[in-house]
């Protein structure tokens, strides 16, 4: 599977696309395999309705496999990419789902008695019950910051409506039986329920369970340039793991793993070391502002790698361009030397570094000695320089691209890591510069 990725990741990717939207609409579609008796009393509108219903259920049944990071689909996307895919489609099943029962009651108003849970039957109060959970879900996951709950009580929340929200749905369509009159149907359905829901026992227990199997140690805590800390970590009692340079992992710190407290941060060392990891963090929340007082010896977790942020997909390329933004320069120094390590100092690296001043270059010593075992050249853009600064000033726009990029901009392949502003203005000015949007790549600070 891994060398299919490398060859073709567009048709990989094209694959799953096109698995998610037949595993959306099969169900479905099998349902109408020996349909139950024409009702005269259910017209068009009611039809319809009811399929938007279970096609709504179907997708929330998938969002447990969107989250469950399964590193065959994750390497042909990325985690920020799938997990805004998960966060669209997610309303959309909402949406589905409530547009479901609405028609009914514009149809039919007498259905509106269904709403009094006191009195209505038990497949009306699944209903009702599952319509809550998922609004609780949505509305929990859209106003976490503004409703200021803490990260690791929203991610148990978030688990717990989702599950509920699935189980009352599928206890409202088998409550109502119309087309899972037959036996195989019913199973099916339930089938799909259940291996939902083991993945999320997956996530929530099982790895866990297998990251507790595999501890790691902080051997060091590193102080970098601009407020940054090298967390080095190293395997204990198990062998660790390689990585493609700029992927990432997520990171359980002096707790145990089941308690769902986990940081995304990207590898900053040498890939294809498996014997010590280093994470550069820079201190910029509760979390990242203690890295400092870490102590040797304490106890990590990790899951990964992931990542499709990475050089090594592109072993054919002439040359690569950074562009890096504060902490975003991280994946790169992976990058960087790992292919230093393995001797690539023929073809051309090109790094646009950009901070706020010249104290904040995190790295500035290692850039220095990685220049001279491969072919690198470092530009760097400061926004506040010192008096007697004579490079590049400001931000990192058109003009400033257009002096260096290679004039044959399409042989290279384009890594962008910065905040969102910066990210958006460099695509933006690659683009003018004809660079093949196929060749440009980005990894974002923030994914939850």
């Amino acid at each position: 599977m891994k060398s299919l990725l490398m060859r073709s990741p567009i048709a990989v990717a094209l694959f799953w696309i096109t698995t998610y939207l037949v595993c959306t609409v099969f169900p479905l579609l099998v349902l109408l395999l020996y349909p139950p008796t024409p009702n005269a009393d259910r017209g068009w509108w009611v039809e319809f309705s009811v399929a938007l219903g279970f096609i709504g259920l179907a997708m929330m049944a998938l969002q447990f496999a969107l989250t469950a990071r399964i590193n065959r689909i994750e390497a042909s996307y990325g985690v920020d990419i799938i997990l805004q895919f998960h966060r669209y489609t997610s309303i959309v099943a909402f949406v589905f789902i409530l547009v479901h029962p609405v028609i009914l009651f514009i149809e039919d108003p007498e259905t509106l008695g269904l709403l009094n849970v006191l009195e209505a039957p038990w497949r009306a109060r699944f209903a009702v019950a599952a319509t809550l959970a998922l609004t609780a879900l949505i509305a929990t996951s859209i106003w976490r910051q503004r409703l200021k709950i803490p990260y690791e009580t929203w991610r148990i929340l978030h688990g717990l409506f989702a599950v509920l929200a699935l189980s009352f749905g599928l206890a409202h369509i088998l409550g109502v039986s119309y087309y899972l009159s037959l036996f195989w149907k019913v199973l099916l359905w339930s089938a799909i329920a259940l291996t939902a829901l083991w993945l999320w026992v997956y996530v929530r227990v099982v790895k866990p369970w297998l990251m507790l199997k595999k501890p790691y140690l902080v051997e060091e805590v590193i102080e970098q340039r601009g407020d940054t800390w090298t967390l080095a970590l190293r395997p204990h009692g198990h062998p660790g793991f390689t990585f493609n340079p700029g992927q990432f992992a997520w990171i359980t710190l002096d707790i145990s793993p089941f308690r769902m407290r986990e940081h995304p941060f990207s590898m900053s060392s040498n890939g294809d070391n498996s014997e010590r990891l280093e994470f550069s963090i820079k201190a910029l929340g509760d979390f990242t502002q203690g890295i400092k007082d870490v102590k040797p010896g304490t106890k990590a977790y990790l899951d990964g790698p992931y990542g499709v942020f990475t050089s090594d997909r592109y072993e054919d390329t002439s040359g690569f361009v950074f562009i890096a933004g504060g902490i975003g320069i991280t994946p790169f120094m992976s990058m960087m030397l790992t292919h230093a390590q393995r001797g690539d100092d023929e073809r051309p690296y090109l790094l646009i570094y950009a901070a706020k001043s010249w104290d904040d270059i995190t790295f500035r010593d290692e850039l220095g000695e990685i220049s001279q075992r491969i072919n690198l050249k470092v530009v760097y853009v400061l926004r506040e320089p010192p008096e007697d600064w004579t490079g590049d000033t400001g931000y990192v726009d058109r003009d400033l691209l257009e002096r260096y990029l290679p004039r044959r901009r399409g042989t290279r392949q384009y890594f962008i890591c910065a905040a969102p502003v910066m990210m958006d203005a460099v695509e933006a000015a690659l683009h003018d510069l004809e660079v093949p949007v196929t060749n440009i790549h980005m990894e974002h600070f923030n994914m939850v």
